[in-house]
Order: C-alpha cells, then sequence, then structure tokens
C-alpha cells in the first residue's frame, strides 16, 4: 500500500517533466525552445527546493505522529498541486500571473514529495524481514521510477491519439488530471496501512528532533547528504533530463525519445529487485562502492557516444548500460540511509538529508545541464556529473560493514 502511493505521488511529479516540451509556450512565451525549456527547468528545480521544507515537516509528522499520518498527508498534497496544473491558466489568460501559478503547484508538490521519500523508506524498511531488507526495500524506487514510467506512458498514448498542436493546445493537462484522480486511491489505501513505529520512540522527547540528529548522528547525517548528492544528479540526468537531451541534443523526434525511454525505465525498474537482493549478500556498502566507482569511469563516455548516435536501438542500450550502474545506488537507497538511524528521528534524518542533497544536485540537474548548452558547453554537465560520481565514491568509504540500527531490530 505504501509502495502504490509511491508510485501515485512521483507520477504526479514526473508527468511535469515530461510534458513540459508541450506545456512550455503556455506559461513562457518565448520563441527560443530551449529558452522555454529552461524556464520550466528552472521551476522544475524550484520544486526541488522545498523538498528539504517537506522532509523537516514530514519527518517530525512521521517520528512524532506515526510513518501512516505523514503518508496520508503527503498524498493529499500531491493530489492539490495536481489539479493546480490540471487547470492551470495560460500566460495568453492572465499574463505573469500564469507562470506563478504554475510555480505555486509545484512548491505544493515539493513539499509533499520531499516528505514522501522519507517515510516510504523508512515504512518499507521496518516491515521489511531481515536479511532480505535490500530486495524488499529496492520496490520503493521500482515504484518511483515505475510513477516516471507511467507519465511516460501516458505521454507516448497521448502522443498516438492526439497531433502535436493539440497536444500543445490542450492534451498536456489530462495527465495532470489523472494524476489527481490516481492520488485520491492512493489515499484510501494508505488509510488501510499499519503503523510500524512505537508508542516508545513516537513519545521520545529526540522523536523528529534535528538537533538530537546533529548532536548524536552527525556523521550519519552527512554521509547520506554526500552519497545522495552524486545519486541524486546521475539519476535525474539519465532519466527526467534524458528524455529532453535526445529530442534537444541527439536531433530525435518527441515520439522515438518517449519511446526510447519507455523502454529504458522498464529495463531500469525490473533491475532494482536484483540490486536489492545482491546487497543482501555482498552489502549496502559494496553496491555503494560499486556505483561510485563505476560511475565515475562511464558517465563522460555514454554522454559523448549519445550525442552522436543516429539509431535509437544503440541510443537505448547505451542509456540502459548508465542506468545498470545506477541501479546499484537506487535499489538500496532507502534502506542504506534507514539503517543509519535510531527509529526515533529515522523519518526526518533520511527525509531531511535526502531532500537537501537532492534539492542541490538532483532538482538543478536539468537546469545546469540546459544552462551549459545554451552556452555552448555541454560537456562540461557530463564532466560535472562524473566528478560527483567520484563524490558519491569517497563517501561511501565511510559507510559501516554492517547495518547500524535495523539489524539490531
Amino acid at each position: 500500500m505504501a509502495s502504490s502511493g509511491n508510485l501515485v505521488e512521483w507520477f504526479d511529479f514526473y508527468t511535469y517533466a515530461f510534458c513540459a516540451i508541450y506545456f512550455a509556450h503556455a506559461f513562457f512565451p518565448k520563441s527560443d525552445p530551449t529558452a522555454q525549456l529552461l524556464n520550466t527547468a528552472g521551476v522544475f528545480a524550484a520544486g526541488f527546493l522545498m523538498r528539504p521544507i517537506g522532509g523537516w515537516i514530514f519527518g517530525r509528522l512521521g517520528d512524532r505522529v506515526g510513518r501512516k499520518t505523514s503518508l496520508v498527508v503527503s498524498v493529499m498534497m500531491m493530489c492539490v498541486g495536481s489539479l493546480m496544473i490540471a487547470f492551470a491558466p495560460t500566460y495568453a489568460t492572465i499574463g505573469a500571473w500564469a507562470p506563478a501559478w504554475l510555480l505555486l503547484a509545484r512548491l505544493i508538490q515539493g513539499i509533499s514529495v520531499g516528505g514522501e521519500y522519507g517515510t516510504t523508506a523508512t515504512y518499507m524498511s521496518e516491515v521489511a524481514l531481515p536479511g532480505r531488507r535490500g530486495f524488499y526495500s529496492s520496490f520503493q524506487y521500482v515504484t518511483l521510477i515505475g510513477g516516471q514510467l507511467l507519465a511516460v506512458a501516458v505521454v507516448v498514448v497521448l502522443q498516438h491519439f492526439l497531433d502535436e498542436s493539440e497536444l500543445r493546445a490542450w492534451g498536456w493537462r489530462i495527465p495532470f488530471l489523472a494524476g489527481a484522480v490516481t492520488a485520491l486511491i492512493a489515499l484510501v489505501l494508505r488509510q488501510t496501512l499499519v503503523e510500524t513505529s512505537s508508542e516508545a520512540s513516537r513519545g521520545s522527547g529526540d522523536a523528529g528532533s534535528f538537533r538530537a540528529i546533529w548532536q548524536h548522528h552527525r556523521a550519519a547525517f552527512l554521509t547520506v547528504l554526500g552519497y545522495t548528492a552524486g545519486g541524486s544528479l546521475v539519476f535525474y540526468a539519465f532519466t527526467t533530463y534524458m528524455q529532453k537531451f535526445l529530442v534537444n541534443t541527439v536531433g530525435m523526434p518527441a515520439t522515438t525519445s518517449s519511446h526510447v525511454m519507455t523502454i529504458c525505465l522498464l529495463a531500469f525498474a525490473a533491475l532494482q529487485p536484483a540490486m536489492g537482493a545482491l546487497s543482501d549478500r555482498i552489502g549496502r556498502r559494496a553496491n555503494m562502492l560499486l556505483f561510485g566507482s563505476l560511475g565515475s569511469v562511464t558517465t563522460v563516455p555514454i554522454f559523448l557516444a549519445l550525442e552522436r548516435v543516429d539509431s535509437p536501438t544503440v541510443a537505448t542500450l547505451l542509456i540502459i548500460a548508465a542506468l545498470v550502474v545506477v541501479s546499484f545506488y537506487t535499489s538500496v537507497s532507502g534502506i542504506v540511509k534507514a539503517e543509519m538511524f535510531p527509529p526515533e528521528v529515522r523519518t526526518l534524518g533520511v527525509g531531511f538529508a535526502y531532500a537537501i542533497a537532492n534539492a542541490m544536485f538532483g532538482g538543478s540537474a536539468e537546469y545546469v545541464a540546459l544552462g551549459l548548452k545554451s552556452i555552448g558547453h555541454a560537456s562540461l554537465f557530463y564532466w560535472y556529473v562524473s566528478a560527483m560520481m567520484v563524490v558519491a565514491f569517497l563517501v561511501s568509504l565511510r559507510l559501516p560493514h554492517r547495518a547500524t540500527y535495523l539489524r539490531e531490530e
């Protein structure tokens, strides 16, 4: 139930990224397509800047009131944000208030997703069986990627039934409306969840306290910040930004790029349980070290090869190769964080650290990439991602060989 709600949250959030090429002109009326996409990417990044606030609010709520309450409220907020975009007035209707409306909706969604990640990671780690936590927790990213995949699939279906002029005029609103409806369904499902936190942990004086984290778990918090920075950046580089890269840099038609990304995300989702099960055998630390080392040496060559590709099949294989490397991180992302914090500050520790790093590096990925492209230095983005993989590797060296907390519970 928690996992299904996660899928809905991320579908709503990523619908924006995949539909941006159709609605950018409606809110930012400039003739240059790159400038329009840059503006929509800026709003996308602004939503990420709200994630630390969401991580803090829902982290405290999850640790003090309960994981279930936090999960229910977060999906309610996502529903509101999606409805706002579905019925958003355009620039032609209300002028400069249109991008302001869009920004407000994205800020609401950003707070929601900022709280969703930490609470879901905590909940799934606490219901998973010892010795199989890597496998079960990997389904957080199965549903997260599933949200992306569903968003791409909806766009593909719309592209099949509507022509480009219809998509640009009104068709882009349909996925946001669908997301709001499915969020209501997820809300009903989450009402049936069983609370995993204990009264003792919720009643602790340290429950949901950042002061307690900073005083007693500072090293864990900084470690999570470090490897999440690289993990979030490379994740968004090869998922949400990649669709725009294929259209704007490689020169693929929008429909072809959607088909490519659908196949890639299907493969990516399928990789998660296998990589999570692998971590149960070799350890989370080994997974993370493989991620950092392989990512640092393969990112630049893959991006450069994609620049020159003229075959959708070859592009698909290159992106899947990159996503195999990313899977070493995504499959254990939630559990490796949860294992580093005690129950009374677990939701806050996981969610707030993730949200800060994700806002700074993941949320800005598209904006940085498009900004560097607009000044003729697109390749600097590839080196930037590679450098952050080196950082992820170095920080992962600090990870314990065995779980700090969940193992004993």
